[in-house]
């Protein structure tokens, strides 16, 4: 479990393509300071396992087809700069909201509105996630726990203040760049519980 407050940007250093997975080398010295092989780290919001801890402070990953295919892992190559996370420890304080580092899909930046001191993201979302979606809400994109400010039929706006621009790749992220996107986790327990009666 992770809380979606992010600890470093992290840069990936190698990519492998092995066909039907992926594996990664990702450069991050803060994640892997007590990481260890097994370990959870969440890298743009996507739980990855640690397979090895290198000495120059970065550490590699396999990633399979199936989360290739619901993340925007598929698009990032050597060079690319991500947001990396370790999993919350039991005693920790959630300073964000409940992330399992499950991709629920991907939506693509829109448009970006600064203002003097803090600036709103409009994201796409996509028709099969916006039941999910409440404004005031919580919602993770990259990897980020961020509150829903604004919210249309086939988009959501988060607002970003200058620690998130400065502190994740939010800050740099372009129109029409792909981000992970996670809902909250209660809404979907609500809904399977809730079964027949729910409509």
């Amino acid at each position: 479990m992770f809380t979606g407050i992010v600890e470093e940007v992290g840069e990936v250093v190698d990519k492998q393509d092995l066909g039907d997975a992926a594996r990664l080398v990702i450069r991050g010295p803060v994640v892997t300071s007590d990481a260890g092989h097994g370990d959870s780290i969440a890298v743009n919001g996507v739980c990855l396992t640690v397979v090895d801890v290198l000495a120059d402070g970065s550490f590699s990953t396999d990633v399979m087809g199936e989360t290739l295919n619901r993340s925007s892992l598929r698009d990032i190559a050597e060079g690319s700069r991500v947001n990396l996370e370790r999993a919350a420890a039991v005693n920790s304080r959630l300073g964000g909201h409940i992330v399992q580092g499950h991709v629920d899909g991907t939506g693509h930046v829109i448009a970006r509105t600064p203002f003097e001191h803090w600036e709103v993201m409009r994201i796409d979302l996509p028709a099969s996630l916006s039941r999910y979606v409440v404004e005031k809400g919580s919602i993770t994109v990259n990897g980020v726990s961020l509150t829903v400010s604004g919210l249309g039929d086939d988009w959501f706006e988060v607002s970003l203040i200058p620690t998130t621009r400065e502190l994740t790749t939010l800050g740099s992220a372009a129109i029409g760049d792909p981000v992970n996107l996670e809902v909250d986790i209660i809404a979907k327990y609500v809904e399977r519980l809730m079964g027949p009666t729910a409509g």
